[in-house]
């Protein structure tokens, strides 16, 4: 079977995005708190201070865009982009709830972006670069708006098997279908686990003082149902796979994601390890 087309991918991710945008809402103050700790890591690994003009790909409902937009201040200016429109204006109501007006917020994709050359201080992107059809594209673009020794900072997925976080669901449902062995050059959620290939990929594009860290962390519940409620929500990727199986085998798996969560309980949170590649690199000067 001959590969998607960039654009096809696009808008089928667009149209899976738009979809869980309501969940993303729902969420929100759980996984601002949750992840608050990538979007200050995000934010320091880019160098933001005040004054700078930042630019965020992927930024869905505003992660870590707000963050950068109270780091640089009022003297400085932050332009969030994302595929999903109706993330956007989830993103768009919380920079207007907290008086946020030196941030904006426009629909896009990030491997051509309708910026000109050298004008911006520094870019963020969380979570973002693995779905990308045309990364090394994407690398390219953002040295191109970049300003000479401006900092990209940039959070992807590492391994699967450090994510229990993430592959719980997916080992559980392939308990009951068959599922064809992912392309590991594919757009995915694990598409740059590997080390050194997004690091390897911002050298090629001309980035300078590439750095590397696997960084370790955890989601952390009360219960496991609300674990498995927040992932059939927001996951854009799983509720796909979901929609694979039967009702019957979804009540099953349900029951069987409940368990196995529970078996990460600490006291009186269930704690999901996550492991993050961080990678940050500079423009030549």
């Amino acid at each position: 079977m001959a590969s998607p087309l960039p654009e096809q991918v696009i808008n089928s991710q667009r149209q899976d995005w738009n979809r869980v945008a309501g969940g993303w809402e729902k969420w929100d103050r759980f996984f601002d708190e949750q992840m608050a700790f990538l979007n200050h890591r995000l934010v320091a690994d880019a160098r933001l201070r005040s004054g700078l003009r930042v630019l965020d790909l992927g930024s869905g409902t505003g992660y870590p865009a707000l963050l950068a937009a109270q780091t640089v201040g009022a003297n400085g200016s932050v332009v969030g982009i994302d595929l999903a429109e109706q993330m956007l204006e989830v993103a768009g109501r919380k920079a207007a709830s907290v008086g946020l007006s030196h941030i904006t917020f426009r629909a896009g994709d990030v491997t051509i972006l309708p910026f000109e050359t050298a004008s911006f201080d520094a870019v963020t992107t969380r979570f973002c670069l693995m779905f990308l059809p045309e990364i090394q594209k994407a690398a390219t673009e953002i040295v191109r708006v970049l300003k000479p020794d401006a900092w990209v900072a940039v959070a992807v997925w590492s391994a699967p098997e450090k994510n229990p976080y993430l592959k719980i669901p997916m080992d559980i449902i392939k308990q009951f279908i068959e599922l064809p062995q992912p392309d590991p050059a594919a757009p995915g959620i694990f598409r740059l686990a590997r080390p050194g290939e997004l690091a390897g990929m911002l050298h090629q594009a001309g980035f300078i003082d590439v750095s590397e860290q696997e960084f370790l962390g955890d989601v952390r519940f009360a219960v496991a149902e609300d674990y498995y409620s927040s992932l059939m929500d927001i996951a854009a990727p799983i509720q796909n796979l979901w929609a694979k199986l039967s009702a019957t085998q979804q009540t099953e798996a349900k029951q069987r994601i409940i368990h196995t969560a529970e078996q990460y309980r600490k006291g009186s949170v269930i704690a999901l390890p996550i492991a993050v590649r961080m990678v940050a690199g500079r423009k030549s000067g």
